[in-house]
C-alpha cells in the first residue's frame, strides 16, 4: 500500500494536486494546518481514500484533531502534533498517545521539519511542510503486507 502524506500546506495545493497525480497513491493523509485544502483532494481524486486532521490554525475546523485509523496491517495514528509539543524536540507525549492506541505508527506535522524514525517501539513521520515558504516536502509511505514499513521524504 503506498500513501501519500502531506502536512502544513497553508493553501499552496498546485504541488500536492500534481504529486498525486503523479503518483497515484493508494490513500492520501493530510496533517493539518489549512485541512480545508483537502477540499481540492476531494474533488480532484473522489476515488482515493483521503484522511485528514486539523492543525493549529485549522479555525472551526470539522475534522478531528487526532484519527486513528488501519493502513493495511498497520495502525496509524494521526495528528498534526501541536496538542502534543512535538515544536519543541519533545516526541515522547506522542509516542505514548500512539502506544495508547496500539499504533505502530505516529503521523504529525506542525514543526514544517521532515522526521521519520522509530522511538520506543512506534515509527514516526513528519513529512515536512508542503507549503511556501522552506523547501517543500512530503512522504511517500509504503506498508507492506507483512507490517513493514518504509518512507522516502520528496521535494515536491
Amino acid at each position: 500500500m503506498r500513501i501519500a502524506v502531506f502536512s502544513d500546506t497553508h493553501s499552496n495545493t498546485a504541488l500536492m494536486v500534481e504529486t498525486v497525480r503523479r503518483v497515484r497513491p493508494d490513500a492520501i493523509i493530510h496533517l493539518g494546518d489549512h485541512d480545508r485544502d483537502t477540499e481540492v483532494l476531494l474533488r480532484e481524486f473522489p476515488e482515493i481514500p483521503l484522511y485528514s486532521v486539523c492543525g493549529n490554525c485549522d479555525m472551526a475546523s470539522l475534522a478531528p484533531e487526532r484519527l486513528v485509523v488501519s493502513l493495511g496491517p498497520v495502525k496509524a495514528f494521526l495528528t498534526h502534533g501541536h496538542l502534543y509539543k512535538v515544536r519543541w524536540g519533545r516526541l515522547d507525549s506522542l509516542v505514548y498517545a500512539a502506544q495508547e492506541e496500539g499504533a505502530q505508527l505516529a503521523l504529525f506535522g506542525h514543526t514544517h521539519e521532515p522526521l521519520y524514525k522509530e522511538l520506543g517501539g512506534v515509527t514516526i513521520l513528519n513529512p515536512g511542510t508542503a507549503g511556501k515558504g522552506r523547501t517543500p516536502t512530503w512522504a511517500l509511505l509504503q506498508v507492506f503486507d507483512n507490517g513493514g514499513i518504509a518512507c522516502e521524504i520528496r521535494a515536491l
